[in-house]
C-alpha cells in the first residue's frame, strides 16, 4: 500500500547506497552453515516476545490511533527499508506491540511516523518522505509475509508470527509489485492474510537435485511440501513453488507475466520465450544487463487474488540448479527478487550506477 500524494520538498539522496552483488554461498558445507543459522533465526523467531505491526495506512479513517486492546500476538517483526530493500533503515525482530494492535498502530509504536490527508496516509518514517525522488514518484510500501498489502495499514490487523516490511521506493515503472521474496521463510512458514496454505514444489523434474534443494530447504524449516510434477492449472488455496527451466514453466498464467515486465509481473527482470535469455532491469524498467547460460533468478507473482507463485528458474539446467541454491533466507534476505550470475546475486531491480 502507498501513498499517491507527493511532495516536491522530500528528495533523498541515493549517492551513499551500497553495493548489492553479493557473492552467494553454494558450496555444500556453507549451506550446512547457512541451516545452523536458519535455526537459530526461526528458534528466536518462535521465542519472540509479542510484537506489533506496521503501517501504511489511514488510521484516523479506519480505526482511530488509540492503543487496541487483547492480547499482542507473538513473534511479529518489522523490517524497514529503502530502494527495494538495498538499505536497511531498522530491522526488529521484537517489535513494540500494545495490546491486539493494527500495522499502523505497530509502526507508530516503532518508528517516528507522520501522516496526510488526515491521518489515512503515511507520508513519512523516521524522516523519509514520500514525493518525487530523481524526477519520479517515491513513495512507502508495505508487505505482510513477503505479500503486498491490499488495504490500509491502519485497517489490517497483525497475526501471531507475521513479518511487517515496509519499503520506500520509486514506482514509476511499476505501482504494484504483489509479492516478494525477501522474507523468506515467509509465507510458506506462517502464511498470510491469517490464512495459512498448503505448500507445493513442481518441479519439470521431480527428482532432479534443483527440486530436491527447494524441498529440503522447506523441510527444514518444518514446512511440509508436497513434491511433484508441474501441475498447470490455476490453484487458490495452495503456495506453489515451480521449478525448472522456463520454456516449460511459461505455460503457467501466474509465471508467464515474467516475460511482459515489471507493469505485469512486479519484478524487475523479463525473460524471453526461449528461455535463453534473462534481462535485468532497473528501478525505470530499462534493461541493464542482460544474461545468458547458466543464469538463473528467484521471484514471486501473484495473478490477481490468487496466492503468491515463487519460480526458481534459469536459462538452462545449470542456472536453474543456481537459483536451486540460492532458494535460502541468508541468501533471499531483503531482496525483491534474485538474479543469480557466475555464483553471484544480483537483487532486483539492478541498483542505478
Amino acid at each position: 500500500m502507498w501513498d499517491r500524494r507527493h511532495s516536491r520538498d522530500s528528495r533523498v539522496s541515493r549517492d551513499s547506497r551500497p553495493s548489492r552483488y553479493r557473492t552467494l554461498r553454494r558450496d555444500r558445507p556453507l549451506r550446512r552453515d547457512s541451516r545452523l543459522s536458519r535455526d537459530r533465526r526461526l528458534a528466536r523467531a518462535r521465542a519472540r516476545t509479542p510484537a506489533r505491526g506496521l503501517v501504511l495506512g489511514a488510521c484516523l479513517l479506519l480505526a482511530g490511533c488509540g492503543l487496541g486492546p487483547g492480547t499482542p500476538p507473538a513473534g511479529v517483526q518489522l523490517t524497514v527499508t529503502r530502494d527495494f530493500g538495498s538499505k536497511t533503515i531498522a530491522e526488529m525482530p521484537v517489535a513494540k506491540l500494545h495490546g491486539s494492535d493494527t500495522v499502523m498502530r505497530m509502526l507508530e509504536a516503532n518508528a517516528k511516523v507522520t501522516t496526510r490527508y488526515g491521518g489515512g496516509f503515511v507520508q513519512s518514517i523516521d524522516g523519509i518522505a514520500g514525493g518525487r525522488e530523481d524526477g519520479g514518484p517515491a513513495d512507502w510500501f508495505y508487505y505482510v509475509n513477503g505479500v503486498e498489502a491490499t488495504k490500509g495499514a491502519a485497517a489490517t490487523k497483525l497475526d501471531p508470527n507475521d513479518h511487517v516490511w515496509w519499503d520506500y521506493h520509486d514506482w514509476a515503472d511499476s505501482s504494484d509489485i504483489p509479492a516478494v521474496v525477501g522474507a523468506f521463510p515467509e509465507p510458506f512458514l506462517d502464511g498470510f492474510g491469517g490464512q495459512k496454505l498448503p505448500v507445493r514444489v513442481e518441479c519439470v523434474q521431480p527428482q532432479s537435485p534443483a527440486c530436491s534443494t527447494i524441498s529440503h530447504e522447506l523441510t527444514g524449516y518444518g514446512i511440509p511440501a508436497a513434491r511433484g510434477g508441474l501441475e498447470l492449472a490455476e490453484y487458490n488455496d495452495v503456495l506453489r513453488v515451480i521449478v525448472g527451466t522456463w520454456p516449460l514453466l511459461r505455460d503457467d498464467p501466474a509465471a508467464r507475466q515474467l516475460e511482459a515486465g515489471p507493469k505485469t509481473s512486479g519484478v524487475y527482470a523479463r525473460i524471453n520465450a526461449a528461455g535463453t535469455s534473462l534481462a535485468l532491469l532497473d528501478q525505470t524498467g530499462a534493461t541493464a544487463r542482460t544474461l545468458g547460460p547458466g543464469s538463473g533468478l528467484v521471484a514471486a507473482v501473484r495473478l490477481s487474488g490468487d496466492p503468491p507463485v515463487w519460480i526458481v528458474t534459469g536459462t538452462d539446467a545449470a542456472g536453474v540448479s543456481a537459483a536451486a541454491q540460492a532458494f535460502q533466507a541468508d541468501d533471499l534476505h531483503d531482496d525483491f527478487a534474485l538474479a543469480i550470475s557466475d555464483d553471484v546475486g544480483i537483487p532486483l531491480p539492478v541498483a542505478s550506477p
